[in-house]
């Protein structure tokens, strides 16, 4: 027994002090050494771009450094696989070009992809100066909404912690989370009015392992929104609004959507918000999955519709309504939900009449409706939900048919 004792104890110190030799030995690359200016008015792309492959091909640990100051920079990629873990301490201000016309690329301001170990942390902004690409906005007019560039795009990273930073004023969405694997996303904070549009704060697709915690997100439409193929998603202690909630969805849109499960929704506040949590899915969808999905511990203030799930998703009123969504929902729950919403309706829960939800548990729901034309109803179609504890508005006050 003493000997092994002995055997942890040096293995542990052993470590440690490996630990402190590689952190001794990790490489610094600061942006402003290559170049960059950081005044506000020269591009410092390129600069930052010299640093980054530097730092991507040390086969050190590495720091890429952003100091404080304001970096107008146009669309970067940042590539991997690199050697080594790499992070970016960010505390300056990164700028896009105002006019979208300007930018290298339509799609996306600023890409990190095929990266593996990668920390971003700080205290910087990304500002996507969206002002002037929101009054080109024809998402709504025309449904088509990819002309717009996402501020930062995060395609197939691995092992990925983002910590402490701002994104504000996108002119599309915020941050777009494809194909990741093990993602932390911590006491981030996301901004841009209300009344911008598509200015999602995150979306995540095709990703799994993602915790998102201690986030603070206002923006013009869903501050969460989570895809196909997602799968083990935590959003927990996240304060949104104004925007359009937290949102499942949408899905079925598209041809071999891939499942969505196991996501928690958990100890969140929503305020002044369109939507509270909800689930949607387009009619006349293609076959999909969602399962497994939890809404525990909510908080809400002023909102529209705080429960929702939505088989009839069309926001640009030309969808087939006559042919049912395909995706399947099931196991879903709503427990300790409370607050006020700012339509009677506070509960509604419309599934699809070819795929009723299964497996839908309501408990301890209190939410007041602050109107004048009366008190708090639910609506339900094609599900039957089961109760438990205190439910208000009670369940299923009209039951309708779609």
């Amino acid at each position: 027994m003493s000997s092994l004792t002995i055997s942890t104890s040096s293995t542990f110190i052993i470590f440690f002090f490996l630990c402190l030799i590689t952190n001794g030995l990790a490489a610094d690359f600061h942006v402003k050494r290559y170049g960059a200016k950081a005044n506000g008015n020269s591009d410092d792309s390129q600069a930052i771009m010299r640093a980054w492959k530097d730092a991507c091909m040390s086969r050190k640990a590495s720091k890429v450094v952003i100091s404080g100051g304001r970096y107008v920079v146009n669309s970067m990629k940042f590539k991997g696989p690199c050697m080594a873990p790499i992070h970016i301490q960010m505390e300056g201000r990164l700028e896009a070009p105002l006019n979208i016309q300007h930018m290298k690329s339509d799609d996306n301001w600023i890409i990190f992809e095929y990266i593996n170990a990668l920390t971003i942390s700080g205290k910087g902004i990304f500002d996507g100066r969206g002002s002037l690409a929101w009054k080109q906005n024809q998402c709504a007019s025309s449904g088509k909404c990819d002309s717009l560039p996402i501020s930062l795009r995060f395609y197939r990273l691995n092992n990925t912690i983002i910590r402490g930073i701002t994104s504000t004023d996108s002119k599309f969405f915020h941050m777009n989370l494809h194909n990741c694997r093990n993602m932390t996303l911590q006491n981030i904070i996301i901004n841009a009015p209300g009344v911008s549009p598509n200015t999602d704060g995150i979306h995540i697709g095709g990703s799994s392992g993602v915790t998102i915690s201690n986030a603070r997100i206002e923006t013009g439409d869903d501050c969460v929104s989570i895809g196909d193929g997602s799968q083990q998603i935590t959003i927990e202690k996240v304060t949104c609004g104004p925007g359009h909630g937290i949102s499942i969805g949408s899905l079925g849109k598209y041809k071999n959507e891939k499942p969505v499960s196991g996501v928690i929704v958990r100890n969140c506040t929503i305020k002044n918000t369109m939507f509270g949590v909800r689930i949607k899915t387009w009619p006349d969808s293609t076959q999909g999955i969602a399962t497994n999905m939890h809404f525990d511990s909510i908080v809400m203030n002023n909102v529209g519709t705080p429960i929702l799930i939505d088989q009839q998703y069309c926001p640009y009123g030309k969808c087939r309504f006559k042919i049912p969504s395909r995706v399947a929902i099931s196991d879903v729950r709503f427990r300790n939900i409370v607050g006020t919403s700012t339509t009677r309706v506070a509960v509604k829960l419309v599934c699809s009449r070819g795929y009723p939800c299964k497996n839908v548990k309501l408990s301890n729901i209190n939410l007041r409706y602050i109107g004048t034309n009366g008190t708090a109803i639910s609506e339900c179609s094609n599900v039957k939900p089961t109760i438990s504890g205190r439910v208000m508005p009670p369940p299923c006050t009209r039951a309708f048919a779609i």
